[in-house]
């Protein structure tokens, strides 16, 4: 392992990953100063970054061609995961009012989800968008078992579900109830897959902690393809995919990178608790990592598969 900052570095368990860096490739810290950060979004147009800092209800955006962090939204309604849809606009969930938005190019904010037959979802968590422009989100509970992360709440729904939100139609529908806390996800690059993280051993003792791994059919149907991998320190949270079908995952101990045969291959170590993952940059081979109360960055040869 080697890095300037102490606890960084690579540590290759495979020879598969010794493609994925340059040697004398570093992690930065970028910014510190949060609480729990979560939800990094590229916007390539604007060469800026927009992450949650969850506790202090604010959104933060890193520009990259200043080096500087600023309030992108405060209050942010405890905003968690963020997206960038096909036409470049913000897609963030929010624990507080408990919904999915999408950020206009005007400004305004345009609810996308916030009920299913009538009833308030729990805190939306982590979302991506398709090919297609359907939204599909995670809903576990997180921001309404407590007044830390959004506001103490009753659950609804009657469970802790994953969604897929057509705007072309304005329907939202429940895609897989199988999960204790469903929470990251991503598509492959062929989006025939989906892969999503449960962490429901957060609250559930012997739960799972691992990524599964479900078909996509050409209808936005889902079907169990199995456990795609285990987390071996920590949870996984979120994650991001890259253009060889690569999941590099958010771990107790840094970022985890899984080759597609579901192989852990090798670790990028970080010294604090990571919680999410973004592919950025103007060649998107920048992978923006944040980690509890710091954003970091560090240029990998893996180019993310697709914008934000």
């Amino acid at each position: 392992m080697f890095g300037e900052i102490e606890g960084t570095g690579f540590e290759v368990l495979d020879p598969r990953f010794e493609s994925c860096f340059v040697d004398h490739a570093r992690v930065e810290r970028l910014w510190t100063g949060g609480r729990w950060l979560e939800g990094p979004a590229w916007f390539a147009a604007g060469r800026y970054l927009v992450f949650s800092d969850i506790p202090n209800n604010r959104m933060m955006r890193y520009d990259d061609t200043s080096g500087q962090t600023s309030v992108f939204r405060s209050p942010s309604n405890n905003s968690n995961g963020n997206t960038v849809d096909n036409q470049g606009r913000l897609i963030t969930c929010e624990h507080l009012a408990r919904r999915v938005t999408r950020t206009d190019f005007d400004g305004g904010i345009s609810v996308l989800a916030d009920r299913i037959a009538g009833k308030r979802l729990n805190s939306p968590n982590d979302v991506t968008v398709k090919s297609d422009g359907t939204v599909w989100f995670t809903d576990p509970s997180y921001g309404i078992l407590h007044d830390y992360e959004g506001d103490y709440g009753e659950e609804e729904i009657g469970g802790c579900h994953v969604y897929r939100h057509d705007p072309a139609t304005c329907a939202t529908e429940r895609v897989a109830s199988d999960f204790v806390k469903p929470n990251g996800l991503a598509f492959s690059p062929d989006e025939t897959v989906l892969y999503i993280a449960d962490t429901g051993a957060s609250h559930l003792s012997g739960g799972p902690r691992h990524i599964r791994k479900l078909a996509v059919s050409d209808a936005g149907k889902l079907s169990d393809l199995g456990i795609f991998a285990e987390c071996t320190a920590g949870f996984f949270d979120g994650f991001r995919v890259d253009r060889k079908g690569r999941i590099w995952t958010s771990a107790g101990d840094g970022v985890h990178c899984y080759d597609p045969d579901g192989t852990l291959i090798g670790k990028i170590h970080i010294p604090e608790i990571v919680s999410n993952v973004a592919f950025g940059g103007e060649k998107r081979n920048r992978l923006f990592i944040t980690a509890t109360t710091s954003l970091y960055a560090v240029y990998l040869t893996a180019n993310g598969s697709r914008p934000g």
